[in-house]
């Protein structure tokens, strides 16, 4: 884990950072070659270079978000903007199911919007994947 990302983890209280570490796992194993960073102050995983699932606190849970969810073939996962993205909320690791959640990961690798390329369209998305 890089030094950014565990600070970020340990900086929430124990029970998120729970949720946080599971997340972080999860998403290393079925996501291993996407590249991770804190990007808008929070935990971001990107292929080629597009953001594809992060975390994020909110006040009162942990927010795991897929920048491309709302075009997932499969449910649990709750819209969220006006693009094309979908969250899912925790307040405890126990609420997080692992065969959920490697689903949606399978997901984020075969259904992509093109982000990365956002401004440059002036706000259009156009699918990758």
């Amino acid at each position: 884990m890089s030094l950014e990302i565990q600070n970020y983890n340990k900086s929430q209280s124990l029970t998120d950072q729970e949720i946080c570490n599971l997340l972080y796992e999860e998403i290393n194993k079925n996501l291993p070659k996407a590249e991770k960073k804190i990007w808008h102050a929070h935990p971001v995983w990107f292929l080629d270079g597009n953001p594809i699932v992060g975390y994020s606190k909110l006040k009162s849970c942990i927010r795991l978000l897929f920048w491309s969810g709302q075009s997932f073939e499969v449910e649990g996962l709750t819209p969220e903007g006006s693009f094309k993205a979908a969250e899912a909320r925790y307040t405890d690791v126990k609420q997080i199911k692992k065969k959920d959640l490697k689903l949606w990961l399978n997901q984020a690798k075969k259904i992509q919007w093109d982000y990365k390329n956002i401004v440059k369209r002036k706000g259009k998305l156009e699918r990758l994947i």
